[in-house]
Formats: structure tokens, sequence, C-alpha cells
């Protein structure tokens, strides 16, 4: 029986944020195996995008080359990273290697499913990116919780578990339309005049990313130094996490792109300033909801777009570029809140963190229209010619 090719990608996304929860629910046994204080943790968790990085820029080259059985490949990897960080992570110095290699094949594994979802998408006609990261984010939250339940077994389990979701995911890719290619012939590259309109939307990624992982990282700390909440500080980022989820699965087949971007950062800007001013939880949590609903349209938004306009000869690259740039956003983010909240305090970093949105609002008109996709329409780019491509699709293997 034929599967749709958004499941293969669903199927990588689910595996995806797995990994992600339960890396999250486990990170303070982690801390505690490798007997490390929060500055080397903290110093640690640098490794996962010092790996990132790299992995993410290569892994575009490699998916227009060979297909995107390298992404199934990726997938397998981080989950073997994660069984290996469990073991390996004793030490300072063992932790902070396996962190550069989950870092490495987390980036690789990004770049690779959300190209496999625009590829999905331009396919089938349909939504497939935000769904996907909705899927992303309802198993974060799935995992992280399952993660937690299962805190009296033994510390490799989950991590384990992760591993072998990894690599079914990675086997369904691998089986998966043109899944592996073979054909080693030189990718035509991809040229500056292709490169910088999709800097300038990774751009606009990245200050969504900054805004989303803001909330993801500090939102607890929010609500147990300001609200003095104790044991609900917890409630926060699962509130976050779940908005985005259920966000991203309603709102996945909105096709005005301009208009959600627009509409996204007024909302993560409008809820970022609501939870700066919250006196109880309750308002908090009706900030952090509506702060996520704007966030969680954002980046898939983006990726949708650049899907309609790369054809399959380029996908990977452009995928890697847009990716990396906006990756940037993610590992700023929590940076940025933290040195607003040294100077004005948390309350002061929340109204910084709502300034991200009113920017990303302002610049997203002006940048989309320098980097040429402000129309939005399907083969926009390609038509104009920035986009365009002879040569055979190497991921389908057939003339266009």
């Amino acid at each position: 029986m034929k599967i749709e090719a958004s499941w293969h990608a669903f199927a990588g996304f689910a595996a995806f944020g797995t990994f992600w929860g339960v890396w999250g629910a486990c990170v303070p046994r982690v801390q505690e195996r490798a007997g490390i204080g929060d500055g080397a943790l903290g110093f640690a968790l640098l490794f996962v995008g010092a790996g990132a990085l790299p992995a993410m820029l290569l892994m575009g080259r490699a998916l227009d080359r060979w297909g995107p059985g390298v992404a199934g490949a990726a997938i397998v990897a981080l989950g073997g990273a994660g069984v290996v960080v469990a073991f390996a992570a004793v030490n300072l110095a063992g932790l902070c290697l396996g962190l550069a290699v989950v870092g490495a094949s987390s980036g690789a594994a990004d770049v690779g499913i959300n190209a496999i979802a625009g590829r999905a998408e331009g396919d089938a006609g349909k939504a497939v990116i935000t769904r996907a990261h909705g899927v992303f984010s309802g198993l974060v939250v799935l995992a992280s919780l399952a993660s937690g339940a299962a805190s009296s077994l033994p510390f490799v389990v989950p991590f384990v578990v992760a591993g072998v979701g990894c690599l079914a995911a990675g086997v369904c890719l691998w089986a998966s339309p043109g899944g592996f290619v073979g054909r080693r012939e030189a990718v035509a590259p991809l040229g500056r005049r292709r490169i910088v309109p999709l800097v300038l939307v990774g751009v606009l990624g990245a200050l969504a990313f900054a805004s989303e992982n803001a909330h993801q990282s500090w939102s607890a700390v929010f609500v147990d130094d300001e609200l003095r909440s104790g044991g609900l500080s917890a409630v926060a980022p699962a509130v976050f996490a779940g908005t985005v989820a259920v966000t991203r699965f309603s709102a996945g087949g909105v096709g005005a792109v301009r208009g959600a971007l627009l509409a996204g950062a007024a909302g993560a800007a409008g809820g970022a300033f609501v939870i700066s001013v919250a006196s109880t939880l309750a308002v908090a949590a009706i900030g952090l909801a509506v702060a996520a609903a704007g966030t969680a349209v954002l980046f898939p938004t983006l990726l949708r777009l650049v899907a309609r306009n790369v054809e399959d000869d380029y996908r990977g690259r452009a995928t890697s570029v847009v990716t990396t740039v906006s990756y940037l956003g993610f590992l700023a983010g929590p940076v940025y809140v933290g040195l607003w909240a040294d100077a004005v305090g948390l309350r002061g970093a929340m109204v910084a963190v709502a300034a991200l949105a009113v920017v990303l609002f302002v610049l997203a008109p002006v940048l989309l229209r320098l980097s040429g996709f402000a129309g939005g329409e399907r083969g926009a780019q390609a038509r104009a010619g920035v986009f365009s491509s002879a040569s055979p699709g190497r991921w389908s293997g057939t003339k266009r």
C-alpha cells in the first residue's frame, strides 16, 4: 500500500519531537550523572549549537545530491547519540563530546525533515509543514510527560525508547519516494542570487525563533521568581508548548502568508507584554497562550513560503540556509532574555521579548519584498528565474 509522502514527514517530526521531549525531561538527571553545576551545564549546552550549525549547512547539499534518505540516516544517528550521551555523560568532557554529536545529528535531521515536509506539501498541494511542526510540538509534550512519569526507571531507558522511535522513522524516510537516489554528480551552486533572498527570510525566522525559545526557556523562571508560584512553575512551559501544538494543527492550512506572519507577530508581541504585567499565574498563562499561538505560526509559515517557490534540485540547500540563519535566533533567544533580566529584571526582559515581535511585524513586509517572496504565490521565484532549473529532479529521478 502506498503511503502519502506527508506521513513520511510526520514520522520524522514525531521522532524528532520524541527525542527532544525525552531530553528536556532528563536534563536534571544528565546533570546529576555528570556531577556538574549549573554553570558547567550551561557551558556544555553550547556544544549542541556548535555541532548543529555546520551540520545544518552540510545537510542541504547532501539532500540535493543523494535524496531524502540521508535525512533518515540523520534521524537514526540522533537516536543513537542520545543513548551515547546517557552512557558517556559521566563528567563534563564526556557530556560536551556527546552533546556535540547530538547537535550535529539534530541539526542535520532538522534540515532533512523540513525539506521532506516542504517537498510533500508541494507534491500534495495541501498543508504539511505547519502540521508536521505540530506533530513535533505534541510529541515534545507527550515524551516529556512520559519521561517524567518513568523517572523511577534506569536513566537510559527513555533514551533507548526514543532511539527505537528514531530508528523506525529513519527506515520510513529511507523508504519514502526517492529515499536514496544514489546519484553522485555535482550539484549546481546556489550562487548569491539565490542565497540572499533565503538569508532575508532566515532573518525573519531568527526573530521568530528568538521569541519562541525565550518563552520556552524562561517562562518557568518568570512564574517562579515574579509570581512566587512554587511547584506550579512547570505549568508555564506546558501551557506554552501545548498551545503551540494545538495552533499548528488548527492553523496548518492558512494560506495567506503575509497575514499569518503579521497576525503571528502581533500575537507574540501582545502575549509577551501581558506576561510582563501579569500579577497572577492565570494572567501569565493567558499571556503565554497568546504568545504561543502567535509564535507557533511564524517559522512554519516562512518554510511554507520557501517550499512553494523552490524546485527540488535546490530544496535541500534552500531549507538549509533558511533553517541555519533561523537557528541563530533560537540560540540567541534565551541569552537575550538573560541579558535584559540582569539589566532591568525579568518583567523588563519580557517587554524586550515583545519588542522582538514588534521588529518582526515591521520587517516582515519589507524583507519579503526585498527577497522577492512578497507575493507568496506558488512558483513566483521559479518563474522569475531565481530558483529555476532545467536539470532532472534528483529526489524523483524524473524530468520536470
